[in-house]
């Protein structure tokens, strides 16, 4: 079991929201005079003149730090290179007062912008233009009237990474004011981050930087928010600070940050991350106020925190999940990616430790690290052995509790990459500490609740799974929670079941693919009385979902974010020695023994079914290949007498 500060994590659910108008513009709402002639970073200027040498001109705000400006700057380079020859310009201009001239030097080399970038001192241009976001971009005709502004297309949105773009909005715009049609969609919204103006307000409060703010700041943001970490810029530095302040307050307001997903009302959890009403108002004060800096003596120290390994003792062992580097694109959707490792255990190792160190943060979405037990081999659980998630902190599991990895196991390394912008690389691993087995006196496995049989039909808002343990071991204990869902997931409620009496032992109303907590228990919660572990999931397939790949089609079981699983994952500790028996849940009580014949026609329905479901090329039987590793996995669909074909004698054994 791990702790960790944040949990899985796309970029842009950091920064980035739904638009913020002061007053609502349109395509022509500003008279004021839209020429400018700005420093450049190549040390040049550029200039836009009352009569442009161009047809079109796109003014382009951007901010150096902001992850949809840094996914839509190659975009744009493509835009520019397609559009040029047809009399269209291209200018970036950078407003944002937490970023220098050499960070914007930095973000033009990083995504090899080739339109010029310029620096916008004091916002006057943002000002002039009623820009709100980066990015956001404005279509200028020949004689500098808006023809269009707002969003580039629809394909990256705050947590959101589209497969495919389905609203081209500044290309559409383009290709209809180069034809001199009106443009049909003259405004939409962007999405991105607040421009971080400068502020022209006088000082009307007490609270200050040096004080009050880093003391929140410290308490509830800098474990990511700081240079090197997973989150895309620094809450450490005042001027970064006032340059995100807009920012910073709405994805407090909204609830996003800091990232906790579970309702107060149920459970007691060690990892929950509440920010107080007070010191959101201390930062909403601080802001409204002015945002003084005050006196650096009063100024607490940083935290410190570990970098690199967070176990407490160097690993014994280091895998790597390959040689060679994966490639991770500039853009678009990259699919889970499996990599099998032979770590050459001849013999059984208890784990005490482990941590999955990720090559390259700024694309590692998430990882997870399991155990895949040769046939045969005296195993419990599904496997799990360890996980990274953007912030997390690691420790070792409690004295004399390990899990076990049989001898002959393999490792199987899941992957999961975001794109950033640029083309990047990855290799990482996965460190092991090791205990000896005669010393460990508590079995750490994890259990699992699934539901593979759902069909989720099109358009629904509000379709429930229910799913439960179907064992609970005896003498056990509870350590932690883990639900999971993709895209559709939109709540999930665990019940724990005594007797006649039924509590809620976890409630997740605004599940979020993005943030996939491990709820980690304060205390360990004894497993002797309970009966049951049961849940109950709820997806949402209707267009009101914002991250729903397509309302329009039935989901199913997959690997895969526009696929959909429901599951719930239980860490628990037992006993190596046992008293008692496992406790068996059941949907109902047998009325009587199941005759032959019975057990016979449910066998052959359930194979009828599995090859249905799975046999893609039609050839009557279905190969590993053809089986998702996810539910070879968590579903027991398995090889056992090595063939390349799970037959009716492997469901069998299942």
């Amino acid at each position: 079991m791990f702790r960790r500060c944040v949990s899985f994590s796309v970029f842009l659910i950091l920064v980035c929201g739904s638009s913020l108008w002061g007053d609502k513009p349109s395509a022509t709402a500003s008279s004021a005079d839209l020429t400018f002639r700005l420093p450049t970073t190549s040390g040049e200027t550029v200039e836009l003149k009352k009569q442009p040498d161009h047809k079109v001109t796109v003014v382009c705000f951007l901010g150096a730090e902001c992850p949809l400006a840094r996914l839509y700057g190659p975009r744009l380079n493509e835009l520019q290179e397609s559009y040029r020859s047809r009399g269209v310009r291209l200018i970036g201009v950078n407003s944002n007062q937490q970023d220098s001239l050499e960070d914007v030097q930095a973000y033009v080399k990083k995504y090899q912008i080739q339109f010029p970038m310029a620096k916008d001192y004091g916002n006057e241009i943002a000002d002039r233009y009623q820009a709100v976001r980066t990015p956001e971009v404005f279509v200028l005709d020949e004689n500098l009237v808006v023809q269009y502004r707002g969003r580039i297309d629809n394909q990256y949105l705050p947590g959101i990474s589209r497969a495919e773009t389905t609203s081209h909005d500044l290309t559409n715009a383009l290709d209809q004011v180069l034809s001199g049609k009106p443009v049909k969609l003259a405004v939409t919204e962007p999405n991105g981050c607040f421009i971080g103006r400068v502020k022209k307000t006088e000082v009307t409060t007490s609270l200050t930087f040096c004080n009050e703010v880093v003391r929140v700041l410290n308490q509830h943001c800098v474990e990511c928010h700081r240079k090197g970490e997973i989150a895309p810029f620094s809450l450490t530095d005042y001027d970064e600070v006032r340059g995100w302040a807009d920012t910073m307050l709405e994805t407090i307001d909204d609830g996003r940050m800091p990232p906790w997903h579970a309702s107060p009302k149920y459970g007691h959890y060690a990892n929950a991350r509440f920010m107080s009403d007070e010191d959101k108002k201390v930062l909403r004060d601080w802001v409204t106020g002015g945002m003084p800096y005050g006196d650096v003596k009063n100024m607490p120290k940083l935290p410190e925190f570990r970098e690199g390994w967070h176990l407490p003792e160097i690993p014994g062992a280091v895998f790597e999940m390959r040689k060679r580097p994966f490639q991770v694109p500039a853009e678009g959707v990259v699919e889970y990616q499996y990599f099998v490792v032979d770590p050459g255990f001849t013999e059984d190792k208890w784990v005490t430790g482990a941590q999955v160190l990720p090559g390259n943060r700024s694309v590692v979405h998430h990882a997870i690290v399991f155990i895949r037990p040769p046939d045969g081999a005296d195993f419990r659980g599904i496997g799990w052995l360890t996980a990274y998630v953007p912030g997390q902190r690691i420790k070792k599991l409690p004295e004399g509790r390990a899990r076990k990895v049989p001898a002959g196991s393999k490792l199987v390394f899941q992957m999961h990459y975001t794109p950033n912008g640029s083309v990047a690389e990855d290799i990482s691993k996965v460190g092991l500490l090791f205990g000896k087995g005669e010393e460990i006196t508590h079995e750490v496995f994890t259990l699992i609740g699934i539901d593979q049989e759902f069909e989720i039909p099109p358009h629904a808002n509000d379709f429930p799974v229910t799913a439960k343990v179907r064992r609970i071991p005896a003498e056990a204990e509870l350590l932690a929670i883990a639900p999971h869902m993709h895209l559709r997931g939109k709540s999930f409620r665990l019940f724990m079941k005594q007797k006649d009496e039924s509590e809620i032992l976890l409630d997740v109303p605004n599940y979020d693919f993005n943030w996939q907590h491990i709820y980690e228990l304060s205390q360990p919660m004894k497993l002797d009385d309970v009966d049951s572990l049961e849940f109950t999931v709820k997806f949402d397939n209707s267009k009101e979902n914002p991250f729903n790949p397509d309302p329009s089609e039935y989901v199913t079981w997959g690997d895969q974010t526009w696929e959909e699983m429901a599951i719930a994952f239980f860490e628990v500790a037992e006993p190596r020695k046992k008293k008692k028996v496992e406790k068996i849940a059941r949907n109902k009580k047998p009325s009587q023994k199941e005759t032959d014949e019975q057990r016979k026609k449910k066998y052959e329905q359930l194979v009828a079914e599995f090859i249905q479901r799975f046999d893609r090329n039609q050839d009557g039987q279905v190969d590993v290949d053809e089986v998702p590793l996810a539910t070879q996995r968590y579903g027991r669909y398995r090889d056992h007498d090595g063939d390349g074909i799970i037959g009716k004698e492997d469901l069998w054994k299942r």
